[in-house]
């Protein structure tokens, strides 16, 4: 893999000032099952053009002053990475596009490996390819948010009640003050989520060998639970691609860029 701008030098601890390496992962490993389509939602094209663009665009075009993303990965659905590469290749920061694994934790691990060259203190954020609409601002809150903490989540206020249901009878109804709808990206000091995914491999009985994880902050709180993990504020622009009716509203959205 191709790299920039590394400063091997004396083995000092990077700061910000000292240009702290961040990195972005795009994690595009969705099969398009539940948006209809037959192939990987994040090719499905919206006004012209791939969801999948949109997405590497947010990233690569991050302002670099303050340091802001040095190169990112795509980690692309198997068997599509060469048209995940077509589409890449317009985009300078983008340094490799890997296979997938099975889940999304499995991409992950895929994308932590091809990270092993890098230090622990680097930054890395993992963001879903199949939202194609995060804004600059609410990258720039998780960068902010990684100079002080070893992990930031991105989160937005929950409008309707949510209630815990059991044999489709109501068990619980927490308070929506203390709920958040978890979008990505997800950031991390990358010796954080290196060491959480390796106590998670080693756990049998995790949620890892169980399939039944989805989200890289909750390896993180599971296995390093004193780890303390901030939510930053999202956008309602930032919706996931998932069902068809979210590819029209992906549609309205890419014709009509935030005021």
């Amino acid at each position: 893999m191709h790299r920039k701008d590394r400063d091997h030098g004396s083995g000092r601890p990077h700061s910000v000032a000292a240009h702290m390496r961040t990195l972005a992962v795009i994690l595009a490993g969705g099969t398009g099952q539940r948006v209809g389509s037959a192939i990987p939602k994040q090719l499905i094209e919206v006004a012209g053009r791939p969801i999948l663009s949109y997405a590497i665009e947010a990233f690569d075009t991050f302002p670099q002053d303050p340091p802001g993303i040095d190169e990112i990965i795509v980690v692309m659905a198997p068997g599509w990475a060469d048209a995940a590469r077509t589409i890449a290749a317009p985009y300078g920061r983008v340094s490799a596009v890997i296979e997938g694994g099975a889940s999304r934790t499995e991409s992950t691990v895929r994308a932590l490996t091809a990270l092993a060259a890098e230090p622990d203190d680097a930054r890395v954020l993992f963001h879903d390819a199949a939202r194609p609409f995060v804004g600059h601002d609410v990258i720039g809150r998780c960068l902010t948010a990684l100079e002080s903490h070893e992990a930031v989540a991105v989160g937005m206020p929950v409008a309707d009640t949510i209630v815990g249901v059991s044999d489709d009878l109501v068990t619980a109804m927490p308070a929506r003050s203390g709920l958040r709808r978890f979008q990505t990206p997800q950031g991390f000091r990358l010796g954080t989520i290196r060491k959480a995914y390796e106590l998670a491999l080693a756990d049998d009985a995790g949620p890892l060998h169980r399939s039944s994880a989805t989200d890289d902050c909750g390896i993180v709180h599971r296995y390093l639970p004193d780890v303390p993990i901030p939510v930053v504020e999202g956008s309602e622009r930032n919706l996931k691609v998932t069902h068809p009716m979210d590819v029209a509203i992906a549609e309205h959205l890419a014709g009509h860029p935030p005021l």
